[in-house]
């Protein structure tokens, strides 16, 4: 039974963080603080470390090196698998990740709500196990620290849709933790210096 090992927004605090160790690791995006090369490639230097064998990273609003150097962004995160709207089967289980989210301030790999962010769920496969996204989705670990909720309309519609058995996400620090719904588990896998513990799930899932 593989065991996932999933954290977010380390923000570059990934060295403070206790990793359990497990079959796959799942990043769901701010590896970095300000997006520099220079930090991701510490960052790659850190999951090289790591005994995972299976290391799957997506990007988040932080991470502008992905945005503005895609090439040299990729060329530089040698130690996991990269994921920008595509897909990674990994011991028999179909992962997709993708690093959008309504508009957010001016940071890295925003879209508008509606049309433009609709389009990107669209892509989701209809037989993806595990859903890796940076912004989660409307009403779930979503509330931000002024109350307000960030998550995204047409992405919980597409999960609706999918039905992933896992979704993964960060970027609302404040909405850490796991969210349990028939069919779906939700982990706001946040775990910078503030958020606690990264989070451990065995595959496959309890109903």
């Amino acid at each position: 039974m593989p065991t996932l090992v999933l954290m977010s927004d380390t923000h570059g605090f990934h060295r403070d963080l206790v990793v359990p160790p497990g079959d796959i690791l799942i990043h769901a995006g701010d590896l970095t603080q300000t997006g520099t090369l220079e930090e991701l490639a510490d960052v790659n230097a850190y999951f090289a470390g790591l005994p995972h064998p299976h290391k799957l990273v997506i990007c988040g609003n932080h991470d502008f090196c992905f945005e503005r150097e895609p090439e040299r962004a990729r060329a530089t995160l040698t130690a996991a698998t990269y994921l920008q709207d595509e897909a990674a089967q990994v011991l028999g289980i179909k992962v997709w990740g993708s690093p959008w989210q309504p508009w957010f301030y001016d940071w890295a790999f925003n879209l508008p709500r509606g049309p433009a962010i609709a389009g990107k769920w669209a892509l989701i496969p209809m037989d993806t196990d595990i859903l890796v996204t940076h912004g989660p989705p409307f009403g779930i670990g979503d509330r931000t620290s002024h109350g307000d909720r960030a998550g995204c309309h047409d992405l919980l519609a597409r999960i609706a849709v999918v039905r992933p058995k896992l979704h993964v996400f960060g970027h609302i620090h404040e909405g850490a933790g796991i969210y349990r719904q028939p069919g779906t588990t939700f982990v706001n896998a946040s775990t910078d210096e503030c958020m606690g513990p990264v989070r451990v799930l065995a595959w496959p899932l309890e109903d």
